[in-house]
């Protein structure tokens, strides 16, 4: 009977299934089969499901799938068909379904949010991808708020708040000073999870005026800044000092000492709270408390443990971190918190839900025709997921019919199935918490039998070891296997074999008679296959005599045996261990064929000594100890080098060979480890003694090979750990015959000096290779390739023969034989030499020039022909020069460059070429000789490119309302100039910058005076100049216009900053560009208010206007809900610091309440008001928009809404960037420090205002040249201690703004009237 049974997956040489399921086919991973075989589409590639995306660049929506034939793709976008030939900016890659939709040409990432998803198709089935939801990335600016400095007495508790804006995806928080240092945290100072820093108790050192809150955007890779906050803690010694000084010496004073206070929770309040969190995220608990001494805080389970190797505590044990929950983590976690006063306690009742995850998830089908099968998809979640199938990205209830298949709930079942019965089914699992979507297949093939195992593989097995033969296969319906031995042989049966299902033939014990051939049969309905594998039974390897235990003595020897026996078509390797590891690196150690040796035994050599026998089919091995006992007490040894070997003896003499011995000098405690034998050559080299070989230390003679004529002379000189011993007394001299040389001279070469001739070199022999006297050279040479005869001349002991009347640069055939007074060395092989070169003829034909760019030109040319090169070719020369530039018309002195090409090259690329200039060049060949003859100079002219910056820009003679500009033209103008470009705007007394200005002027211009300026101002200017290329590098200047100086004495101007909740009183200054900045006071007035809160109704939505009355940089929020609801209140953020707001998507007919609120002033709100939405617009009602009432109505809001957005840009413009503060000592982070750009890392600091080099204004304290001139490299009154050469700017709100990045400046703006911040353009390194 057979035997069947499935081999065990241990073993590495069975075949991987690509699908394992019940009453189907396995399809093996051959890759030549999966070509051939028709499959449904499978998705391998997608983007993940929430998928946030970078404004500023391309968006790329991954789908790839693989399928026979491959699939085609199409998109849905929110639901609907994504017709994408019809919006130019998308894309999809070719023989893929990826979406590239290109944002780069002004289109808004907005645009394209929403829910994608990916079909890929082919005639088997269409496999749909998960809903990709694209969103992009937000960084808001931080909220406008007014800072009161915090001053708290020593040992109070403190919070400082960070508020950071809310951005996709949340920001990182963290803390630092003016520095860029992180303030320290411990069990009294930390930052909560929320970002605010928590003081358990104040201390005097914890005061300062630099409290900054960081928010790190990571997808956009902006960080924004926090104003400053203060804090200044009252310590009680100060303050007694204080009521002292101003009491007698009778009063009686003193404040109370600082007072201990038991804890108090800051977060979370009260004595219960709850959190839910998902299965597999991380759940965090926190709790910081007030107190002094500052309180520990312990956390207990209640109920139960907390979970061993997943529970984690953070900032200071204030965080409790639990990784990869599950539903077991859910119940009460207290935490408690303790001083010597007291404790309080907070308990915190988690609850873990679970998004669905899958228990089993459909896997592919691959059936027969006729066959049965099932697709089965069950997941698990909290709460329990719903399961729903689709077919080919269809719902099953609403696809095409199939009689084979049937739904049972998660199993689809499929009976006699047929080939049109292929499809991709797609099962949905989903709850509130998420979705799970997989696509399987089931695809139904008729298919011949297919060996897949090659044919005439060679099996080896050791003997009475099992033997696995394999027969991968496949075919549909399922072939059925049968084995054969031999080429007429029976088939296989018996309890002798084994028949695996996968078609593997098992010899559980195969013996020598199990060697042969063995062919494998597939067959089914369709056909019949057959393949032979090879089977050879080897021999065994054994260890036949293995070590020993072994005693041995310190500084003993010892010796391990380790014979083995092998199969003789086998190699085998013989490795030794000591206690399971390598031997020590000690020349101690030393390895035999057989045996192990360890010379000088020390106590550390103790263990035990394997001895390992590889071959490349199986391995033995076989132990023993070693034990090292002391030796007998001695006295105390003194080393040192041994005493010379004495008494050499020469015997056996031959005429290649003699036999040396010797006796060893005393070893004087030191065992001789090896002994050196030199000789001497009395009859070529007379006192210089030369190397010959050296023995093992346990060695004393030795059989040395020898030269003919030499009259050799040997000493032996003995080494131990010590040293090297004196060398011996010399042995008696032995001259050897005179024979005829062994060998001919080495590095054999022919290369000509000269057209005519040709050099013949070789290295001579030394004396003792001679073998005789009368060494000379016979040089023959003949021309390659030409039926000559051998020219030979004989010369004496030289290095060197020179031939001369050669032909130019043709090849030799060239040898040397060596010969003495007793006859010629053996023929000496052949070596390939060429007679001298001369200067190539012809120069390169047919130059061509491409101008690639202003800059870059690629030159071409036919290469010359080998004959007429005239030597070996070593490339080509291109030399090129500037013959003038074609816009000042002018020569200069030429200076030529060149350019080497090597080997046969027949183009290069010409780089570092002047824009807008006319080039002259020529190419030459160039050969070991020389350069050929120049090829005709070939002209070419570069294109126009963008200009240089103008060489000055000098601004005098300011007036009340004007201000004269001169300029220089650019040093390399790089074209014909076609204009200049000079933008110019206001900067107020708080450093803002106004309206951006932009005048065009004549390229012949020279000088322009700007009239109707405001009188005592100061204007920026930027100004570059313009091919029709386009634009250039610009630099910038600032200038003031002078003062009315009838209105100047004693008048108070008004203040800038009027209606923005602060005045300010600024004193005069002088005209020119002041050092010190204005002194001005900011007044907070009292009690802010929301008054006036009016609303206008339409539809579906209504306008919110107000009044405010209280500190600048107020953040508003409107909140709304329907009247008479208990509903909570709905909140809108409002953009910027606006009094207005539109509220949208209401319903018709519905009254509404609103409210306006501010944040950052104690929840202050406004009153209530109440609206009413109009009705709903019957679909037969006459449409008011042809009205004329209603035409009328919205002229008049239009005007109204233009008024408020002009005074609303007014009072905007009046708002200002607080000037960044210069850093004398810039002792910054390490890790906040910029890198280079190149390796992909952040980069420096520039203005998000502005992209221009520089939009802002002079630092306090810049200078300016007197002559008013900035000039391109000192046109930089950057933020350069916060980088290397680097812009910076801060906010409105106090917030530093920049990016990780290093793009090109572009226009300055306008303003900033968004509460999204502008895509910045260059980079602050991230912070943590």
């Amino acid at each position: 009977m057979m035997k069947k049974k499935s081999i065990p997956a241990s073993k590495p040489f069975l075949i991987l299934f690509l699908c394992q399921i019940i009453s189907a086919l396995d399809v093996p991973l051959d890759s030549k089969l999966l070509e051939e075989l028709s499959q449904p589409p499978t998705i391998t590639h997608q983007s993940p499901k929430d998928y946030i995306v970078d404004p500023r660049e391309n968006i790329v929506i991954q789908c790839e799938a693989k399928g026979k034939p491959p699939p085609s793709f199409s998109w849905t976008r929110n639901g609907t068909h994504f017709d994408i030939d019809k919006d130019e900016q998308v894309t999809m890659k070719p023989n893929s379904g990826t979406l590239v939709i290109n944002i780069m040409n002004g289109r808004k990432a907005e645009a394209y949010e929403g829910v994608y998803q990916c079909t890929a198709r082919n005639e088997r089935g269409a496999a749909i991808s998960n809903n990709i939801v694209i969103r992009p990335s937000r960084s808001p600016l931080w909220t406008k708020e007014k800072l009161e400095p915090n001053q708290v007495r020593e040992g109070d508790s403190l919070v400082l708040h960070c508020r950071p804006p809310v951005g996709l995806p949340p920001p990182i928080i963290f803390w630092m000073d003016n520095a860029f240092q992180r303030l320290p945290q411990s069990e009294r100072v930390s930052q909560g999870l929320n970002g605010d820093l928590y003081f358990s108790n104040v201390q005097p050192e914890d005061t300062r005026e630099d409290y900054i809150c960081y928010a790190r955007f990571n997808h956009t890779q902006t960080i924004q800044q926090k104003q400053p906050i203060s804090v200044k803690v009252f310590s009680m010694d100060s303050l007694n000092d204080t009521i002292a000084a101003n009491l007698s010496d009778t009063d009686i004073y003193g404040a109370k000492p600082v007072t201990e206070r038991q804890p108090v929770l800051l977060t979370p309040t009260g004595s219960t709270s709850t959190k839910v969190e998902l299965r597999g995220n991380v759940l965090l608990l926190e709790c910081i408390a007030a107190g002094l001494p500052t309180p520990v805080i312990r956390w207990i389970k209640e109920g139960g443990e907390l979970p061993a190797n997943r529970t984690f505590f953070e900032n200071f044990k204030k965080t409790l971190k639990i990784i990869d929950v599950s539903e077991a983590d859910s119940g009460n976690y207290r935490c408690i918190a303790r001083n010597t006063l007291g404790s309080v306690d907070h308990v915190i009742s988690v609850t873990v839900k679970a998004a669905p995850y899958w228990i089993t998830a459909p896997r592919n089908l691959v059936l027969s025709p006729g066959e049965d099968g099932t697709l089965i998809c069950r997941a698990n979640g909290n709460p329990k997921p719903s399961i729903s199938w689709l077919a080919n990205g269809v719902p099953i209830a609403i696809a095409p019919e199939d009689p084979s298949r049937k739904v049972d709930g998660d199993t689809i079942i499929f009976s006699h199935v047929q080939e049109r019965s292929s499809a991709v089914y797609q099962c949905n699992a989903s709850n509130e918490y998420g979705y799970l979507l997989a696509n399987a297949f089931v695809n139904v093939l008729a298919e011949p039998p297919r060996i897949l195992t090659p044919a005439n593989k060679l099996y080896q097995v050791i003997a009475d070891s099992p033997a696995l033969l394999d027969c991968a296969y496949f075919g549909s319906p399922k072939p059925e296997i049968e084995w054969f031995k031999g080429v007429k042989g029976s088939i296989l049966r018996g309890n002798e074999y084994v028949f695996h299902d996968n078609g593997t033939l098992e010899i559980p014990v195969a013996q020598k008679d199990s060697t042969g051939t063995y062919t494998c049969v597939a067959r089914n309905e369709l056909g019949k296959i057959q393949n032979e594998v090879h089977l050879e039974i080897k021999d065994p390897t054994m260890i036949i005599k293995q070590p020993e235990y072994k005693v041995v003595q310190r500084y003993g020897q010892v010796s391990f045996e380790c014979i083995i026996k092998h199969d003789s078509t086998l190699l085998p390797t013989v490795i030794w261990l000591k206690d399971n590891d390598e031997l020590p690196d000690d020349e101690r150690f030393l390895v035999g064929k057989d045996n192990l040796t360890i010379m000088n035994v020390t106590d550390k050599d103790d263990g035990t000594y394997t001895c390992i026998v590889n071959t490349t089919l199986d391995s033995v091995s076989a132990s023993a100890v070693l034990t090292v006992v002391a030796a007998p007490p001695t006295p105390a040894i003194i080393y040192a080098r041994p005493n010379p070997p004495f008494d050499l003896e020469l015997t056996g003499q031959l005429e290649r060979s003699i036999q040396l011995s010797w006796i060893p000098g005393e070893e004087n405690n030191s065992p001789i480890t090896h002994f050196i034998i030199e000789y001497e050559d009395g009859l070529h080299e007379p006192g210089v003694w030369h190397y010959q070989t050296e023995v093992p230390g346990t060695q004393t003679t030795v059989q040395l090979k020898l030269s003919p004529y030499v009259n050799y002379s040997f000493r032996v000189i003995a080494v131990n750990k010590i040293g090297r011993s004196q060398p011996s007394e010399p042995s008696e001299q032995y001259l050897t015959k005179s024979a005829s040389p062994d060998e001919n001279p080495a590095n054999v070469q022919g290369i000509g000096s000269e057209p005519d001739n040709l050099v013949i070199t070789w290295e001579s022999l030394k004396g003792f290779q001679s073998n005789g006297p009368g060494l000379q050279y016979k040089v023959s040479w003949r021309q390659k390739d030409v039926d000559d005869e051998w020219t030979s001349v004989i010369v004496a002991n030289v290095s060197k023969y020179i031939v001369s009347g050669t032909p130019t640069f043709v090849p030799y055939e060239i040898k040397v034989q060596a010969l003495n007074d007793l006859g010629y060395a053996p023929e000496p092989s052949e070596v390939i030499g060429h007679s001298g070169e001369d200067l190539p003829m012809v120069a390169p034909g047919n130059v061509q020039v491409h101008v690639i760019n202003s800059t870059l030109a690629k030159v071409h040319w036919d290469p010359v022909p080998l004959k007429s090169v005239r030597g070996h070719l070593q490339g080509y020369k291109v030399y090129y020069w500037k013959v003038q530039s074609l816009s000042r018309r002018s020569r200069r002195h030429v200076e030529k460059k060149i350019l080497t090409f090597r080997g046969n090259k027949t183009f290069g690329m010409l780089p570092g070429l002047e824009p807008y200039s006319s080039y002259k060049l020529n190419v030459r060949v160039v050969n070991g000789k020389g350069e050929g003859p120049a090829s005709p100079d070939k002209v070419f002219k570069t294109p126009e490119g963008v200009p240089s910056s103008p060489s000055f820009l000098k601004i005098t003679n300011p007036t009340l309302d004007s201000l004269t500009l001169e300029w220089g033209s650019p040093t390399h103008p790089n074209g014909v100039l076609t204009s200049y470009i000079l933008k110019f705007q206001p900067i107020n007394n708080t450093h803002e910058l106004g309206p951006l200005v932009e005048i065009r002027i004549p390229a012949n211009e020279s000088s322009l005076i700007l009239k109707n300026l405001n009188y005592s101002t100061r204007y920026k200017f930027y100004f570059n100049a313009q091919t029709s290329v386009g634009s250039g590098s610009q630099i910038t200047e600032e200038a003031v216009t002078i003062m009315d100086e009838g209105k100047m004495a004693g008048i108070l101007h008004p203040a800038v900053g009027a209606g923005k909740g602060y005045s300010e009183i600024l004193f005069a200054t002088s005209p020119v560009m002041h050092t010190v900045r204005p002194t001005f006071y900011k007044v907070q007035p009292l009690y802010p208010r929301i008054r006036n809160v009016t609303t206008a109704a339409a539809e579906t939505y209504a306008n919110i206007s107000w009044e405010y009355e209280g500190p600048e940089h107020a953040n508003f929020y409107v909140e709304y809900g329907v009247a008479g609801s208990k509903e909570d209140w709905k909140k809108e953020i409002v953009n910027g610091s606006r009094s207005f707001f539109v509220l949208k998507g209401l319903t018709p007919g519905t009254a509404y309440k609103v409210r306006v609120g501010a944040e950052g002033l104690s929840g202050f709100r406004s009153s209530e008001d109440v609206f009413e939405t109009g009705p709903a617009m019957a679909s037969r009602q006459v449409d008011i928009a042809t009205q004329g009432w209603f035409i009328g109505l919205m002229c008049a809001v239009a005007l109204l809404i233009l008024i408020l957005l002009i005074v609303c840009f007014i009072r905007r413009n009046k708002g200002g960037k607080y000037p960044v503060k210069e850093k004398e000592d810039a002792h910054a982070d390490p890790e906040i420090q910029p890198m280079k750009e190149d390796d992909g890392t952040f980069g420096e600091y520039r203005s998000l205002e502005s992209d221009a080099e520089d939009h802002k204004p002079l630092k306090k304290g810049s200078r300016t040249p007197s002559d008013r001139t900035v000039k391109k490299e000192d046109s930089d009154d950057s933020l350069v201690d916060y980088g290397e050469g680097v812009n910076g700017q801060f906010n409105e709100d106090g917030s530093f703004i920049g990016q990780y990045s290093g793009k090109k400046e572009k226009e300055p703006a306008e303003g900033n009237e968004s509460s999204e911040a502008p895509s910045p353009v260059n980079a602050m390194n991230s912070f943590v």
